[in-house]
């Protein structure tokens, strides 16, 4: 019984290669969208507003990308093999560090959202709706982190 909770660990390799492979191909998708955000501005067939919201949307898709790619990385090195040579800053021995590297990446999102609904409102209130709802869950994002830390 002992032997086969040891060899379970290895089933976490399936979603991390998949979550790896999900993000070769958002990676893939956001590269794709940004190159034609920017011929159809040289084009004229879009406004430059247009191909702000178009770029920002593809950068939103790029760092939904490193989410995943984060995932995938994390989990493979906690649950299969903890020698895999990734860079010093992606290195996770444990789930508190991959959740701290996630919640890093959603705040950037957060703040590309942000961006790209900011370039479309017009009225101020609007922003500021956005704005607080956005400092809301980066603030309670923030004190998660700390109040985990503490312990």
């Amino acid at each position: 019984m002992r032997r086969l909770i040891e060899v379970s660990r290895y089933v976490v390799a399936v979603p991390a290669i998949g979550s790896i492979i999900g993000s070769f191909v958002l990676m893939i998708i956001g590269v794709w969208e940004i190159g034609g955000s920017i011929i159809n501005l040289f084009n004229q067939s879009i406004s430059i507003k247009q191909s702000v919201v178009g770029i920002l949307t593809a950068v939103d898709i790029l760092l939904l990308a490193t989410v995943l790619l984060v995932i995938g990385y994390g989990l493979y090195e906690l649950f299969v093999d903890s020698s895999v040579q990734l860079p010093a800053w992606l290195e996770i021995r444990s789930l508190d560090d991959l959740k701290n590297k996630l919640i890093g990446v959603v705040v950037a999102i957060i703040a590309v959202v942000f961006l790209g609904i900011l370039v479309d409102l017009t009225d101020p209130s609007d922003v500021l709706y956005v704005g607080a709802g956005a400092g809301a869950v980066v603030f309670g994002l923030a004190a998660f982190i700390f109040a985990s830390n503490k312990r």
